[in-house]
């Protein structure tokens, strides 16, 4: 039940006619800085191109066997959005917070592509250069020497390289291309190339199919001994769209771990990063003594604009969702005809804001409840008093005067907190 406010009892009259609200008193000099001031913008690059299509996954991706002839003229519509965004939104003269390349496989690109792509950076954003971090998806069997040494001279400074197992069987069921040692290979090149540059961060992916105690303790052990500075554990997820569906809950000729040993695999990754001193910035990166996260990421997760080029890439300006359309050959011949390949979008409410910032804040494993009540007026701790005290009771928060704080097991559950509070948020409307 929600606890309703009592109301002020008035009397009925005439007068103070009331021009405005606030009232004019509570207006103060320093409210115009936040105006003043050009907000800081994300950007992230969609490349949908793949070498090959894994067994877990879920998203639109092209195969680059079939479309490798498109992939240039796919760059060169990629540069004129970019164009026709930052003109069209004004986007030119903010401050970039972050740079992301995502995909699908970025590193398939090859080097005159990258230049080409990162030029129409330069010219359309007049800061691009005092970017806080620009980062880029790899895979391992993309990575070449001097495709590394071409990132770090264009300025990536965050390198995300998805190996999801060190155990070769592991891989091969995935439904990747490399192995092992390929996986060691990449990640030398890649710390070669970009010493003193960039941060290295492995994707791991638990309970992939197959996965036992020993191979995924090996995984775990091996991305450790890489020294890397950052290490992400993502749980797989068998959507129905994937092989890994039809093989392992469909036909269960392939063996999927349940949903206990999933939660034994991260309960040793955990310990084992603690033992290690790599901290924890979200519920499934953990970074060497603290040193790197994702800030591109963390941008979203705490409401900053960002935008999204490419077939598919969405992103939010001004409490506005946008993406583009997902067809490829609808998206280069909107950009050909100097039109913004936009598609569909959606305008945020006041509770939308509120619920999307408890949900995506709680990923961070701390939420300011002081920050939450200066944006929207309403006191977090009040509005969610009972659920609090019971995801408290039930050892999944810590919650002092200024904030809401994941425990341990708030950590090993995931979007748990974030997902209960925003729904006994929602409450409020219903």
């Amino acid at each position: 039940m929600v606890a309703t406010a009592q109301r002020t009892k008035l009397e009925p009259k005439r007068l103070p006619l009331i021009p405005n609200y606030p009232s004019f008193r509570h207006w103060k000099k320093a409210a115009l800085e936040e105006k003043l001031s050009e907000k800081p913008l994300s950007i992230y690059l969609h490349i949908p191109f793949c070498t090959q299509r894994c067994s877990f996954c879920y998203y639109k991706t092209l195969d680059l066997k079939e479309y490798k002839p498109e992939v240039e003229g796919y760059i060169d519509a990629l540069c004129r959005e970019i164009e026709m965004v930052s003109d069209r939104f004004d986007l030119g003269n903010r401050p970039i917070h972050a740079v992301y390349f995502g995909g699908g496989t970025p590193s398939l690109l090859v080097e005159h592509q990258f230049e080409k792509i990162v030029e129409a950076l330069h010219k359309n954003f007049k800061h691009f250069e005092s970017k806080k971090q620009f980062s880029l998806e790899a895979e391992p069997l993309t990575v070449s020497r001097s495709k590394m040494e071409t990132l770090a001279q264009l300025g990536v400074t965050r390198l995300s390289m998805g190996v999801q197992s060190f155990d070769s069987d592991i891989i091969k069921l995935s439904g990747r291309g490399h192995d092992e040692k390929q996986a060691y290979r990449a990640i030398d090149i890649a710390q070669e190339a970009g010493q003193g540059k960039w941060t290295i961060n492995i994707d791991l992916l638990s309970g992939l199919a197959g996965e036992t105690e020993e191979t995924w303790a090996k995984s775990v052990e091996c991305a450790l001994d890489t020294g890397v500075e950052s290490i992400t554990v993502y749980k797989m997820e068998a959507f129905a769209n994937t092989e890994v569906f039809k093989l392992g809950v469909r036909q269960e000729t392939v063996n999927l771990p349940s949903e206990e040993q999933e939660l034994q695999f991260m309960r040793y990754a955990m310990e084992r990063f603690e033992k290690a001193n790599y901290l924890p910035w979200s519920f499934f990166t953990y970074t060497k003594d603290g040193c790197d996260e994702s800030k591109y990421t963390t941008s979203i997760w705490r409401g900053i604009d960002f935008y999204g080029f490419g077939v598919s890439a969405f992103g939010c300006l001004d409490g506005a969702l946008l993406q583009n359309t997902s067809d490829l050959d609808k998206y280069a011949t909107i950009v050909e005809g100097d039109q913004l390949p936009l598609t569909r979008g959606y305008r945020f409410t006041s509770l939308d804001r509120m619920v999307r910032e408890v949900l995506l804040g709680m990923k961070l494993l701390r939420l300011d409840l002081k920050g939450f009540k200066n944006r929207y007026g309403l006191k977090l701790e009040k509005l969610c008093a009972s659920t609090l005290r019971e995801l408290e009771a039930e050892d999944f928060v810590r919650v002092s005067n200024d904030a809401i704080e994941l425990t341990s097991k708030g950590i090993l559950y995931g979007d748990y907190v974030g997902h209960t509070l925003s729904e006994s948020l929602k409450e409020i409307s219903r």
